[in-house]
């Protein structure tokens, strides 16, 4: 009994760790334990939640953006790739080191935790369905969960009204929605879901206007005008030497994560799909 019970055991470890190397690889914990260091390098423990995620986002600074990093093939898992990031990715971990660093918890199995946790409805892994793909989705659901506080309308802003549709209707575009058709009613019923809330954005025009609300370290989701479809980017608010609130991001393909060289409000006139913003301030984790 002895024996099966220890090949069981074995078993039980070379599979685990099968599934594990799947999902992350040994630069990504190198990476991780980086940004620990850095924490403790500068002190950020002390500092405001805000100030810990501007400091942790600029350190990803020059990091590749990989689109569609996190799409793997089977059953969905959490993925982790620190060596490149998109726009969502960088600005979850951004958010996750931060709070981990408040929190005082900086191992990588909290930190695979915390990611969890913000990344899939309700902090729980259920299907390909459960991901929170669509950011006002992640906006309700990290509110709810007591991580963000979206205080759009607080500093001004105005309704918006989405019409979520494009994942079901363009599911080629998703590799699980390919291959898994079962999955387009669930998430159609989702979409719904989402489009029956009331949400808040900030007309780009008006950005400038309501600048000095926008704190250091604030969330921020740029509203598009791409039918089906809510949130285009995301990224960080960053006060530059100007005094002027400026964009930490993921940009596109062919890019790195860098700050905007000109402020957020200019930057969105630039760029004819982004029609607002909306703004999340970061709760203070419970240590």
């Amino acid at each position: 009994m002895k024996k099966i019970s220890s090949l069981i055991l074995i078993l039980s470890v070379f599979f685990s760790s099968q599934l594990l190397a799947q999902i992350y690889g040994e630069k990504d914990v190198e990476i991780c334990n980086s940004k620990f260091q850095l924490a403790v390098d500068k002190n950020l423990s002390e500092k405001p939640l805000n100030e810990v995620i501007t400091e942790i986002g600029k350190s990803f600074i020059g990091t590749e953006y990989v689109g569609f990093a996190i799409e793997k093939d089977g059953d969905e898992q959490l993925v982790i790739d620190l060596t490149g990031l998109d726009c969502t990715t960088f600005l979850e971990n951004a958010l996750v080191f931060g709070r981990l660093i408040k929190k005082g918890n900086t191992s990588f199995d909290d930190y695979m935790s915390e990611l969890t946790f913000i990344r899939y409805r309700d902090g729980k892994i259920d299907q390909y369905p459960s991901r929170l793909h669509y950011f006002s989705d992640w906006i309700y659901n990290n509110t709810g969960k007591g991580i963000v506080r979206d205080i759009t309308k607080e500093i001004g802003g105005e309704k918006i009204k989405f019409n979520l549709n494009f994942m079901s209707t363009h599911p080629e575009s998703y590799k699980h929605l390919k291959e898994t058709p079962s999955f387009i009613p669930v998430i159609k019923k989702q979409e719904e879901e989402i489009s029956s809330r009331e949400y808040y954005f900030i007309p780009r025009e008006k950005v400038k206007l309501v600048e000095d609300k926008i704190h250091n370290g604030d969330l921020i989701a740029i509203t598009t005008n791409l039918k089906g479809l809510d949130i285009g980017h995301v990224g960080i608010a960053v006060k530059e030497k100007d005094g002027r609130i400026h964009f930490l991001h993921a940009p596109l393909a062919g890019s790195k994560v860098q700050i905007t060289e000109v402020p957020l409000s200019d930057y969105l006139m630039k760029v004819k799909k982004h029609t607002g913003i909306m703004v999340l301030r970061p709760v203070e984790p419970k240590s």
